[in-house]
């Protein structure tokens, strides 16, 4: 995931739905029974865990069986003592007691939200980690087996945690971008090429696609371990896709259904918590609702570089604070200005009072004679059928029209909406260049070269780079 572009704004479930969602979640809610179920009797090792023979009774209790009864039990206490749930009372003796966040999870929804965020930190740690066994084979005999030989490995424990983080970054990057899958899952080997395979490579090499395959089982195991905290939904690899090549699979299997080969989703308790890891680390990650309780010119600016369905529902959720003649009149005050994004914020604004609807005629008839406001006032008014309103001057439509393609190059850059705009222009106005470059518009001389790039028609395009070479000329003097 780049840190350079803004991310766009992530659409949370309220608060209390997240919470009980996160109460109901396997780990979460293990960790609190066995915060319950421990007593005088209960002892920990250590480093904090349950002793060993301790672990079936936990298990037990939790009304697990099979084989992993144990190792889920295991991991269950230690998200307990690591949220808090159950406090260590003497080290040396290993005695326990009940711990004071415990009672958190009958608080408000951002108590138990803060208790799932440390033991999703928990889970993340521990899908980091490879395989036990292999850990167990690889403590060095050199340091009478107490530390790990990292090299035997191969494993390093920083570079581990940074793929996961941007596994997770990716997936949420999917999950919030209005291109992404929304919602729905994501296949895993797409998941695990947007880590490998170079984004300028065409065909991936033999060696790229044995690493894309690598990183696909790697993430297997991790997204198995991250389920029961509830941070995705998971559907597994295939084992039979996995079968030995030499073993006769046990049923047909069919290569061509990418679902075989892992799904994953990112939960609405996954965003939430993905979101408030990206904050934790510096990183902008917007919301819609962020800007609803701030002025005009926050939202403005603030939904400037919003995908158009995240800025429409941020703007409705503004609105529905607002009287909507009030707001119109806000609105239309932010728009103004001569700096570099004004033009946007004027389309943002445009935009914004078609949502607020016929009332607010009047606050556009009030900046009809406004040099900024005035053409945009105009066309508002016309497409809604008002009459009485005043045709524009010359140098207003001409201010209008650079003012728009300036606003859409911010919003989109050399899009192809923006290049069937500049054609059509150029092809109902003969003399438009002519006339463009003299506009007292800040941004003329960039709109002009912009149509000197995007314009197919080569005598078109030089013309409006001639106008744009003129405008700059004229700032200048």
């Amino acid at each position: 995931m780049s840190d350079s572009s803004p991310l766009p704004p992530v659409r949370l479930h309220p608060e209390a739905e997240l919470a009980r969602d996160a109460l109901s979640t396997p780990l979460l809610a293990r960790a609190a029974r066995l915060a319950r179920w421990a007593g005088e009797d209960t002892r920990v090792d250590a480093g904090g865990g349950l002793v060993e023979e301790q672990l079936p009774a936990a298990a037990a209790h939790l009304g697990l069986t099979g084989d992993e009864a144990a190792a889920h039990a295991s991991e269950a206490w230690r998200v307990a003592v690591d949220t808090g749930l159950v406090e260590i009372v003497d080290e040396e003796e290993g005695t326990v007691a009940t711990g004071e966040d415990l009672a958190l999870l009958s608080g408000s929804p951002q108590d138990v939200l803060g208790v799932w965020l440390t033991a999703l930190e928990t889970a993340l740690a521990d899908a980091s980690v490879p395989d036990l066994d292999d850990l167990v084979d690889a403590m060095s005999a050199e340091d009478g087996g107490g530390q790990i030989d990292f090299a035997s490995l191969d494993w390093d424990p920083e570079a581990e945690q940074e793929f996961l983080d941007g596994v997770l970054g990716n997936l949420y990057l999917l999950t919030v971008g209005e291109d992404g899958p929304g919602e729905g899952p994501v296949p895993l080997p797409a998941l695990a090429a947007s880590m490998i395979v170079p984004s300028d490579m065409g065909e991936p090499t033999n060696d790229v696609l044995e690493q894309v395959s690598d990183a696909m089982m790697r993430l297997d195991d991790q997204f198995r371990i991250l389920e029961p905290v509830g941070i995705v939904e998971y559907q597994p690899v295939d084992e039979a896709l996995m079968a030995d090549a030499d073993e006769e699979p046990a049923a047909v299997v069919d290569e061509t259904d990418v679902s075989r080969y892992g799904m994953v989703r990112l939960t609405p308790l996954g965003l939430y918590g993905l979101r408030s890891r990206l904050l934790e680390a510096g990183i902008a990650a917007p919301a819609v609702g962020d800007l609803a309780d701030k002025g005009a010119d926050a939202l403005l600016d603030g939904t400037s570089a919003f995908p158009p369905a995240a800025a429409q529902a941020e703007t409705e959720q503004w609105l529905d604070r607002r009287e909507p003649l009030a707001a119109a009149r806000e609105l239309l005050a932010a728009a103004r200005g001569s700096d570099a994004g004004a033009p946007l914020r004027r389309l943002r604004c445009q935009q914004a009072l078609s949502l607020v609807g016929v009332v607010a005629e009047q606050a556009l008839r009030e900046v009809l004679d406004d040099p900024e406001l005035g053409g945009l006032a105009r066309v508002w008014l016309v497409e809604r059928g008002f009459e009485d309103v005043p045709a524009p001057s010359e140098d207003m439509v001409f201010w209008l029209t650079v003012d728009t393609i300036a606003a859409q190059l911010a919003a989109e850059g050399n899009s192809e909406e923006l290049q069937g705009l500049v054609e059509g222009l150029a092809q109902q106005h003969g003399g438009f260049f002519a006339a463009a470059w003299k506009v007292d518009h800040p941004a003329t001389a960039d709109v002009l070269e912009a149509m000197g790039r995007l314009h197919p028609d080569k005598k078109v395009a030089k013309e409006a780079r001639k106008a744009a070479f003129k405008a700059r000329s004229q700032q200048g003097g």
